[in-house]
């Protein structure tokens, strides 16, 4: 460690500490008649919001939380999870947002493993909470959650309504100081093996990955996302990585914020056209389902910007939004990053070229936003040349990086091999910055020797104008090791072939995109792409649907 010049400080000098308490007191401070909107029955300003906080936070206390415990949430995207989001850190308890969408068994799993106190449970997850709260091994206590006006459950410990409660509570709260470095929030990841993993963020984290969002989002000129006038609607959970932390920063600059409760395309659209929505983020598979159902036709979203995370941005679904007058932009991050990595941004020489090249950044993971460091090396951790086209496994380096999964050792060890995060993600670093993820380690197609990107193909193919949805993956292949495959969502009233896909990709081949073994010998037409918990295309599932449809030889293959 370098020796450095350290004065003691003066004495009465405040130490700062870095806590989510900072975030909440900025936006009242900006704007006080700014609303925070729940679909179309609740409305709050931020004084509003700041006292309900610290109601929850007297509730809380009232029923026996710690400093130290974990606080579960069971909620679809409301003002009440935003609440929650602030209170339980605020009081130095840990907030776990449960994701809704595992199988029951999972959320099981990920409730005894973080140790979860008291559970905040939404009417619609009652049956759910009442089948697994025999075999829950720490919570004591649970809170009901409804948009009903007169409420009723059996709830095992419970305490009673949200808003009953929160109208009996105190307004008023003197959040203490405590070390920044204490965990604030936890969720937990699925991978393709073994249990769900727990990540860990602290308010230390959680407030510099704000500080460094709001300056990305806002700053960037050539792709400015979010200033202090848009109107922001989350599409990505809020239970998934805090909806991106983009609540926290909507909340420090004092935004206009509509929470949509369960994602249902009707209402979304409903509030995106009489709140004015002008700032969103969320998966592909997502924006596709709004691009596609029926209330949204010969809808025009001019002024809609729309982060794009998750899954790759591909070229068709870009062309899509932008002929209906949405701005998409891709960013790249895991659950492991809290999660922004990395944005797309146009330089000076980016935008002196042509729309073709400034498309395709857009389309590509992004720079690297500010405190991040990123490298690719290889299979024995050397350090790669970041020219563009050398390929290796993204490593970073960054101060909101979960420090490991909790009470999982040897997976946190091979997280941080070599004192860099990694990723699981293949990409090329260029002389612009720019990364560019090409696969998931484990959905590379090796075939021939050669390494083949199924996020490549998936977006050659996705421009063919019969295709609605694709998903690549590669099949075991007797002389090639493995040779791709996809599967297909089409248009209504399309058809296509494996033939008719050769016909589309053979240009493609001749400009040297791709080669001619990386066209897909078998195709499937269905109507449903498999999806994981959060909306990606679940790969996992595919290959076993897959091997099943071949040991079968199901008549729905269509082979060249």
């Amino acid at each position: 460690m370098l020796q450095t010049r350290l004065l003691e400080a003066t004495p009465g000098a405040h130490a700062y500490p870095l806590l989510i308490k900072r975030l909440l007191l900025s936006g009242g401070r900006y704007e006080r008649t700014r609303e925070i909107v729940y679909r179309d029955q609740v409305r709050l300003n931020y004084p509003q919001l700041i006292e309900r906080i610290a109601r929850l936070a007297n509730v809380l206390s009232q029923a026996g939380v710690k400093a130290g415990d974990t606080v579960a949430v069971m909620d679809w995207d409301s003002h009440r999870y935003l609440e929650c989001m602030f209170a339980i850190p605020m009081i130095g308890a840990v907030v776990h947002t449960i994701n809704v969408r595992l199988s029951p068994e999972q959320i099981l799993y990920t409730m005894n493993h973080a140790e979860d106190r008291l559970v905040l449970v939404n009417s619609e997850f009652v049956g759910l909470y009442q089948a697994l709260a025999g075999q829950l091994t720490t919570v004591d206590k649970t809170i009901l959650l409804s948009d009903e006006p007169a409420p009723a459950a059996e709830l095992p410990g419970l305490l009673g309504e949200y808003e009953q409660l929160l109208a009996a509570a105190s307004p008023h709260y003197d959040f203490p100081d405590f070390d920044e470095n204490s965990v604030a929030t936890t969720f937990y990841t699925t991978g393709t093996t073994g249990s769900p993993k727990g990540v860990y963020f602290s308010h230390r984290q959680l407030v510099l990955h704000t500080l460094a969002e709001a300056a990305v989002l806002g700053g960037l000129d050539s792709v400015r996302l979010m200033g202090s006038d848009d109107v922001y609607m989350p599409i990505t959970p809020m239970f998934h990585v805090h909806a991106w932390g983009i609540p926290y920063v909507a909340t420090l600059l004092g935004l206009k914020q509509v929470y949509p409760g369960r994602y249902e395309p009707q209402m979304l659209l409903r509030l995106w056209r009489d709140e004015g929505v002008t700032f969103s983020h969320c998966v592909p598979t997502i924006l596709q389902m709004l691009l596609n159902c029926l209330a949204a036709q010969g809808e025009d979203f001019n002024g809609w910007k729309i982060i794009i995370g998750g899954s790759a941005l591909n070229r068709a679904l870009y062309d899509a939004a932008r002929a209906r007058g949405i701005q998409l932009t891709a960013a790249y991050g895991m659950s492991e990053t809290c999660p922004l990595i990395a944005c797309a941004h146009l330089n000076e020489e980016l935008l002196a070229s042509g729309e073709d090249e400034q498309i395709s950044a857009r389309l590509k993971a992004g720079v690297a936003v500010p405190l991040v460091e990123a490298a690719i090396v290889d299979g024995q951790g050397r350090f790669l040349a970041a020219d563009g086209q050398t390929q290796g496994e993204l490593v970073l380096r960054a101060p909101w990086l979960s420090a490991g999964y909790y009470r999982q050792p040897e997976q946190s060890r091979e997280l941080w091999e070599g004192g860099w995060l990694h990723t699981g993600d293949v990409a090329t670093l260029d002389a612009m910055g720019f990364i560019d993820i090409r696969d998931r380690i484990k959905d590379v197609i090796k075939s021939g020797g050669e390494w083949l990107s199924s996020l490549a193909l998936e977006d050659l193919i996705s421009r063919h104008p019969a295709v609605r949805e694709v998903a690549v993956v590669g099949i075991a292949d007797a002389q090639w090791g493995e040779r791709p495959f996809a599967l297909l969502v089409l248009h209504e009233g399309q058809h296509l072939d494996a033939q008719a896909l050769e016909a589309h990709l053979q240009p493609f081949v001749e400009q040297g995109q791709i080669n001619s073994w990386a066209i897909p010998r078998q195709i499937a037409v269905v109507a449903e792409i498999p999806k994981t918990s959060v909306g990606k295309l679940d790969k996992k599932r595919i290959r076993l649907d897959v091997a099943q449809w071949q040991a079968s030889d199901s008549g729905f293959l269509s082979t060249l």
